[in-house]
């Protein structure tokens, strides 16, 4: 009786532990999702890359970080940079998941955009190890005028790889990259263009609430295209994030048929001309909502991201929603 009363106790600590491992109401930033097997994983802005993994996408167990250490070369490229990284993107290829990050000094563009590579997303393999490869872009206050980070990979119709990038500044940024994708295969200095909220080459936008003063106010980031039936879909973030409840983050979109667009909103106005529709934007439950990836799940479309939530004090939490299409724009089903 004694063992069987040990035993009870030994599995009630057990669940017990699990379950607290397990949460449904995340604080997360600027997140992406992918799948591997039937296990989803999560990564975001954190100290050495936050990662989350669930088996519902409903309840989620926070994972060690992807780098227990700060990259040298980051350390060595950004004066200041500790090892706090923004906004990864996660994609696989030819038997490799490749993850995008971003390293950068807060409101300058002195910043970078590195990548690491990993076999398996499963914490519990054998070959699970991720191998940095150092920085693939990196923007210099003075020489570039656009701000290398916030990463999103994407394909052409013909398979060729390319990111897509940046925030404020000159705007978001699309740049071709070589066929193992961890290097440019393009002249940087005269890369386009596809989003900005100037409606004029020349126009100055003033800046708020301390943002660069020298970034022109052009509030827009976080871009990222996916690609559903003959169009491309470009979505961005807009107005100001990581304020609590003084956010004002939302999400705009466009389309084209080719990759380097011009991506068109509703109403036909060129987003790199300060063109881009209202996708979803803050409420009485939600500061600002933004900073999104898309994902294909067993046929179905799920947008991720983040919103400021009013009912806690502001706090950047997750959220994961289905996407659906209607007349060639994707709307988000929030219930």
């Amino acid at each position: 009786m004694k063992k069987l009363t040990i035993t009870l106790i030994f599995l009630i600590t057990c669940i017990t532990t699990y379950a607290q491992e397990l949460k449904t109401d995340i604080s997360v930033h600027d997140p992406v999702i992918i799948k591997q097997d039937s296990t989803y994983y999560i990564f975001c802005t954190g100290m050495g890359i936050a990662e989350w993994s669930s088996a519902d996408k409903v309840h989620w167990k926070q994972e060690q970080p992807v780098f227990a250490k700060a990259p040298q070369w980051a350390v060595d490229a950004i004066p200041g940079f500790k090892g706090h990284v923004w906004a990864p993107d996660i994609s696989y290829y030819n038997g490799l998941y490749y993850l995008f990050y971003s390293v950068s000094a807060f409101g300058k563009n002195t910043s970078a955009i590195g990548v690491a590579t990993n076999p398996t997303l499963h914490t519990n393999d054998a070959a699970y190890k991720w191998t940095d490869h150092g920085k693939v872009i990196q923007s210099i206050p003075g020489k570039a005028n656009w701000n290398a980070i916030d990463p999103n990979l994407i394909t052409d119709n013909n398979g060729t790889p390319y990111l897509v990038f940046g925030s404020f500044w000159d705007g978001l940024k699309l740049v071709k990259l070589n066929s193992d994708r961890l290097s440019v295969a393009e002249n940087i200095d005269n890369i386009p263009t596809l989003a900005t909220r100037r409606k004029e080459v020349a126009e100055n936008l003033p800046a708020v609430d301390g943002n660069p003063v020298d970034a022109g106010g052009n509030a827009i980031e976080a871009p990222f295209i996916y690609k559903h039936g003959k169009y491309f879909y470009f979505f961005a973030s807009i107005d100001y994030c990581c304020k609590g409840p003084k956010s004002t983050y939302k999400m705009i979109i466009g389309r084209s048929k080719t990759l380097k667009g011009p991506y068109l909103d509703k109403a036909g106005l060129a987003m790199n001309k300060g063109g881009g529709s209202i996708l979803l934007q803050g409420d009485s439950n939600w500061y600002g909502v933004g900073h999104n990836g898309v994902a294909n799940f067993d046929g179905d479309d799920y947008i991720i991201y983040h919103g400021y939530d009013a009912a806690d004090r502001g706090i950047s939490k997750l959220q994961l929603k289905k996407l659906n299409w209607v007349d060639g724009w994707p709307v988000i089903q929030l219930k």
